[in-house]
């Protein structure tokens, strides 16, 4: 029996370094949100920043907001941002499109790179988008094929004939976290390329693309860098390979000199290849506030809170819930667990419903898995306790059988 009571976890919010965080977003009293890993909450600055957007530099600037507010550098501008976040250098990332269209740029621009390879690998039960994009390109682009191994199966399946390696650092149904060094040097020692998604990680865990010496990575705008619904995505390519470089969405932004107005595509130099069409403005704008939080608060105590609201979550599920048929599908081990304690039941849907009747937002990932996401700049510690407190109350009472709950929603 865990010795933890809410009174404990209290005191640690009122220790909490990044405590003050809280209350630069906005959230409603008595709501408890642990679903940041999936739509990151809303910023009071962004709705102050979406507001000005709007009404000065739309409104009153019109077409001259390009030039006189550099709407026209946003994408590099932001990327620079988010680099300080995983490891990159300025001019190796750039924000553009969404992570799956980012995906298909980078995937199919790497096999190019690759000439005479024709294996893609990755792993079963990856984020649909991704596997959906490469079993695209399979179908596009004569010789690709895609081959997937389970995790503990996939060094042996990178060999000289794999041109490119996708995976998603941390999973998104259990959080586990890959060995990012060790996958990429794998692929570079028989001269694949390695793309990672950095979905689940960017804004939750440390991540150093250039010290693993990966190639490409991917990642979305709307978890952990709280830049809104459908926020637009982000990609690296590595300083080494943007010579090199040549994605398919050859659209205007990317350019070299996009109001030249030329018939014939010239690639602009360094990562602004990388762009296609043009910047959303709205959106970008509103996710450079989330990103400039993100990059204001100290990555070493994102992660230990992390790190220590995983360990006590799990303790209390097991505690007080322990009899209820819940399982751990996140691993128990810190250190391979990104930021999110994900559980197993046969009837998790309605349970996760249930829960949302409460006014405590997780969601549910088919066939059976319970999602918890943790937020260090605004989840609390007690928020821990008050979510397992319900979740006994919910078993307990055998409220996930009411009819309401077992209905399945479009979006879980």
């Amino acid at each position: 029996m865990t010795t933890l009571t809410r009174d404990h976890l209290a005191r640690l919010d009122r220790d909490d370094p990044l405590a003050p965080y809280r209350q630069q977003f906005e959230l409603e009293e008595g709501l408890v949100y642990l679903n940041g890993n999936s739509l990151g909450a809303l910023p009071g600055a962004a709705r102050r920043r979406a507001a000005e957007v709007v009404e000065q530099e739309w409104g009153r600037g019109l077409i001259r907001s390009w030039n006189t507010h550099d709407w026209i550098s946003l994408p590099e501008r932001v990327g620079d941002k988010i680099a300080r976040l995983i490891g990159a250098e300025r001019g190796e990332v750039v924000v553009a499109d969404s992570t799956s269209v980012n995906l298909f740029k980078l995937a199919a621009a790497a096999l190019e790179m690759r000439p005479g390879r024709g294996k893609v690998v990755s792993e079963p039960g990856n984020f649909p988008t991704d596997l959906y994009i490469l079993q695209g390109l399979e179908r596009f682009r004569p010789g690709v094929r895609l081959e997937t191994a389970p995790r503990e199966a996939l060094e042996t399946l990178i060999d000289e004939d794999t041109a490119l390696v996708v995976l998603t650092h941390v999973h998104y149904k259990s959080g586990e976290m890959f060995d990012m060094a060790a996958l990429s040097a794998r692929a570079r020692a028989v001269g694949a390329l390695m793309l990672w998604d950095l979905s689940h990680s960017a804004g939750a865990v440390p991540v150093d693309l250039n010290g693993a010496g990966a190639d490409f990575a991917v990642g979305c705008g709307y978890k952990y860098l709280n830049g809104g619904p459908g926020a637009p995505g982000f990609l690296f390519v590595a300083r080494r390979h943007q010579e090199a470089f040549r994605q398919p969405l050859s659209g205007w932004f990317g350019h070299a000199n996009p109001f030249a107005m030329q018939d014939r595509f010239e690639p602009a130099a360094g990562i602004r290849r990388g762009l296609c069409g043009t910047t959303g403005v709205l959106a970008t704008s509103v996710l450079e506030v989330g990103v400039e939080l993100m990059v204001s608060a100290d990555m070493g105590q994102i992660r230990a809170k992390s790190r220590r609201m995983g360990e006590i979550f799990i303790e209390l599920v097991e505690s007080h819930c322990g009899d209820f048929g819940f399982g751990l599908a996140s691993p128990r081990d810190a250190e391979r667990r990104g930021s999110q304690v994900s559980l197993t039941h046969e009837q998790g849907f309605a349970i996760m419903q249930a829960l949302i009747a409460r006014n405590i937002i997780g969601d549910f990932r088919a066939p059976d898995i319970l999602r918890f996401g943790f937020t260090p700049l605004y989840t609390r510690y007690v928020d821990l306790w008050d979510t397992v407190q319900a979740l006994a109350e919910v078993m307990r009472r055998e409220e996930w059988k009411q009819p309401e709950f077992r209905k399945l929603t479009a979006v879980t």
